[in-house]
């Protein structure tokens, strides 16, 4: 066995557990802030890296810990600016995020995993099709937005301005993993973005939405909706079976209620599915309890599911009917066309 694979990752220690660790290696407990330092705000990959300490420190270090650091395994770009990534995982697992850079708009925004795979099974996700594998580490979490931050700054000049947590996985099943990566990226003693800047977008798990409103979150909730009546969300998405439009509207007040952030609604449109006045009626009766944006997306489509992208026009008279409603309401037209865009492609590829 690699000597490697019992050696535990010292980013998963907080730093009065750090404090304590090298106490224990006789070593001054101010190394232990170093330390910290260097793998939170210098975003160390190695221990090599922490030049402050002496080699005798970092030889001991490398000796009782590793650091399990993402490796870019694939790139793709888009002629659209679009940058998608697969990072391979210490245990060999693949997982992806995706750069969406809207330069004139200034906003440079980052799509990340949660969970190797995912157990949810929606049909319209290339993602849905991976068994669930394992949830990320909060640090592999984090490390996939600093890398992105590199490509941004590296492409286009700029730092990111957003991070959304839609890539692969169901964030609140890896709960403890996600909100503990939130806090490192927030921490002013790591990264210190704004929570507002965050979303994490989840495909309704009531409860969970709940423990979050108690948790009073900073952070921006979205719904993956896709289908305002049960009928047609049980279809797509089996969750709704055990987590209902009534219930999960429910859940969304509390959260509202408790933490006046904002909640957004994402919605694919899937031609002659949930693109009809019928279907955009149906909605605009869900945005009436809190107030909600709505963000209509194009579909990217995957191979094999049984559905088409809606037409412009039929997209565009979806919009209209909701804004004519007092809904706010933005269109996003699919990104990355010419890539595997869509969540789980590029993971699912040789």
């Amino acid at each position: 066995m690699n000597a490697d694979a019992v050696k535990k990752d010292i980013r998963s220690f907080s730093k009065e557990e750090l404090e304590t660790l090298f106490l224990e290696l006789e070593e001054q407990r101010f190394r232990a802030k170093q330390v910290h330092e260097w793998l939170w705000q210098k975003n160390a990959r190695s221990f090599d890296e922490m030049t402050n300490l002496s080699k005798t420190l970092r030889a001991k270090l490398s000796e009782h810990f590793t650091i399990n650091a993402i490796q870019v395994d694939k790139v793709q770009r888009s002629l659209d600016g679009t940058i998608k990534s697969r990072f391979r995982l210490h245990d060999g697992h693949l997982i992806e995020s995706v750069l969406i850079p809207v330069p004139e708009d200034k906003r440079f925004t980052v799509c990340v995993s949660s969970q190797v795979g995912c157990s949810l099974t929606c049909k319209f996700c290339a993602t849905g099709r991976m068994k669930r594998l394992r949830n990320l580490d909060a640090a592999e979490i984090v490390d996939q937005v600093v890398m992105v931050n590199e490509q941004s700054l590296e492409t286009f000049g700029h730092p990111l301005t957003n991070i959304v947590y839609m890539g692969m996985g169901e964030p609140l099943l890896a709960y403890k993993n996600v909100m503990e990566s939130i806090d490192r990226i927030t921490a002013e003693d790591g990264l210190h973005m704004s929570p507002k800047r965050i979303t994490v977008s989840t495909a309704g798990i009531a409860k969970m939405i709940r423990k979050m409103a108690d948790d009073k979150v900073r952070f921006n909730l979205a719904l993956s909706l896709h289908a305002a009546d049960d009928k047609k969300r049980d279809d797509i998405m089996p969750i709704n079976e055990q987590n209902n439009l009534e219930v999960l509207m429910d859940s969304l007040a509390y959260f509202h209620e408790q933490t006046n952030s904002r909640i957004s609604y994402e919605y694919i449109t899937f031609q002659d599915f949930n693109d009809s006045l019928e279907d955009a009626k149906n909605l605009a009766k869900l945005c009436r309890r809190f107030p909600v944006r709505v963000n209509i997306i194009e579909y990217n489509p995957i191979d094999g599911a049984p559905f088409l992208k809606s037409t412009e026009h039929r997209i565009d008279d979806f919009a209209k009917y909701l804004r004519d409603r007092g809904v706010m309401v933005t269109v996003r037209r699919s990104r990355g066309k010419d890539i595997d865009a869509a969540c789980g492609q590029l993971a699912n590829k040789d």
